[in-house]
């Protein structure tokens, strides 16, 4: 994969990340039935992010759960005979709770719909919100994103790249192509 281009730097993701904060707050109106949930691995982050910005303004903790759906994923035997497990961790009852998914990119719809059949097994959230970073299109599901930092159109050869703290540095979303 070579670099094709930056679609933001860590400018870019820090108002993409404060402007969606603000918009879980205005749908919700407020956020005390409201937890977010980090999709493993660059989802986690993001959930923390939203959370500190959403702290910042409302003046109150928003719960931060992490959400490993390896297992419940559709593909899991052509990705990895041996797939390895992050681990899950919502040390809240989920139940009546609206809960916001957050992850890093958006494509086919295939790992959210995992997440959402993970978090179902933890209990019955009043809703399921999701929040990405990036929507790169190509949906193989019925699945939309209810809270989007970037939409970037995409062709199936390119791959978008989230670069994130503390997995990576500098924080930046690149778009890549695959070498001929």
């Amino acid at each position: 994969m070579k670099e094709k281009a930056k679609i933001m730097d860590s400018q870019g993701m820090e108002r993409a990340v404060t402007r969606i904060a603000h918009e879980i707050i205005e749908k919700n109106k407020g956020v005390s039935s409201v937890a977010l949930i980090g999709i493993q691995r660059r989802g986690v982050p993001l959930a923390n992010r939203l959370a500190a910005c959403i702290e910042s303004v409302e003046k109150s903790k928003v719960p931060v759960g992490v959400l490993d759906i390896t297992f419940y994923r559709d593909d899991l035997s052509l990705v990895n005979e041996h797939p390895v497990v992050n681990g899950t961790d919502i040390p809240f009852a989920i139940t009546g709770l609206s809960i916001v998914l957050v992850d890093d990119v958006l494509f086919t719809g295939r790992t959210t719909r995992a997440a959402m059949d993970a978090l179902m097994d933890c209990g019955r959230p009043k809703s399921i919100q999701l929040a990405v970073l990036i929507d790169r299109g190509h949906r193989e599901l019925p699945i939309r994103a209810d809270f989007v930092g970037k939409n970037v159109p995409t062709s199936r050869s390119e791959m978008v790249a989230v670069r994130i703290a503390p997995f990576d540095s500098p924080d930046e979303v690149m778009l890549m192509e695959q070498e001929p």
